[in-house]
């Protein structure tokens, strides 16, 4: 019989845990559950008799991927993937895949909840500005940054986008305006919303030579990943720039040096993103899911290490 680890340090909402015992139940596979663990070698045993794991921000190391002698398949609940070791799956031929979409509403609310927070003077009783007429860029459009354009236009915020891996009709279409380059999109708009991965181009690519470029009151919103983020150049933006906040719900490592800027910027204690009941069962039965029609199939549609 088919094994499936549900591995999962911050635990699925349990009617995502019953929807998912249940998709694998219909399936003829046997559910194994691993919630709420502090030891990653609890991982390291849980993960040895298993064809399929779910994880969430579990880390699938390669300690962890080798342990898995019938390992076939991971699946990471959610967009992004780079808490797993794709090195290691690939050698060992092991598929891994994200569920992407399922978050999107969810963290595309944060990033707006985060602008409309940090533009009213963080609910302080200050004078704050409004978000209607602001031009706001969104770095990269893929589910989020689309959920985000359709949110924004709501509020009557005028969108740009850039993303090179996106037609510029699929855009357009959307009533949002393309620019040409990721400089354009710093130079044009007050607000960015960050929605790139964290890999080996991205890190650290959001620099002061970017960031300076912002219009005069400029606001960085972060629901992506803090490697992106430039450290030192964000350190001396808050320095130079009295006029520039940065917003975050992945707390840079720089954060206690940050915190004396209290009213430009903010990170919440944990990451938020997902952080809904309803992402988190859309996620959840979407990785039972693709888990059941790889196994009985061989379909591998969200693949993430090709």
């Amino acid at each position: 019989m088919t094994k499936v680890l549900i591995a999962t340090e911050k635990p699925f909402a349990a009617a995502a845990v019953d929807g998912i015992k249940k998709i694998f139940a219909e399936a003829g596979f046997e559910t194994v559950l691993l919630e709420k663990y502090t030891d990653p070698n609890d991982l390291i045993k849980a993960v040895a008799d298993v064809d399929a794991m779910i994880i969430r921000s579990d880390k699938a190391t390669r300690q962890v991927i080798e342990a898995g002698k019938n390992l076939k398949i991971i699946v990471r609940a959610g967009a992004g993937f780079d808490n797993i070791d794709l090195a290691a799956a690939t050698e060992k031929g092991i598929v891994a895949m994200n569920t992407p979409g399922q978050n999107s509403n969810a963290v595309a609310e944060l990033a707006l909840g985060m602008m409309a927070f940090m533009a009213r003077a963080n609910y302080k009783g200050g004078s704050g500005t409004e978000l209607k007429g602001k031009k706001l860029g969104l770095q990269a459009y893929g589910y989020v940054g689309k959920a985000v354009a359709t949110i924004a236009k709501g509020f009557g915020m005028d969108v740009y986008a850039f993303d090179p891996f996106i037609p510029k009709e699929a855009i357009t279409k959307d009533g949002v305006k393309v620019v040409n380059s990721v400089e354009e999109l710093y130079s044009t708009c007050q607000y960015v919303s960050l929605h790139i991965p964290a890999n080996d181009k991205t890190k650290k690519s959001i620099n002061y030579a970017l960031l300076s470029k912002m219009p005069k009151n400029a606001t960085v919103i972060n629901t992506a990943r803090k490697e992106i983020i430039n450290e030192d150049d964000l350190k001396k933006m808050f320095t130079e720039r009295q006029d520039f906040k940065y917003v975050s719900d992945v707390a840079p490592e720089c954060h206690a040096d940050l915190l004396q800027f209290e009213n430009r910027y903010y990170s919440t204690p944990k990451k938020q993103g997902a952080e809904t009941s309803e992402a988190n069962v859309n996620a959840g039965l979407a990785a039972a899911n693709q888990i059941v029609k790889f196994i009985k199939n061989g379909d591998k549609t969200f693949q993430v290490n090709k």
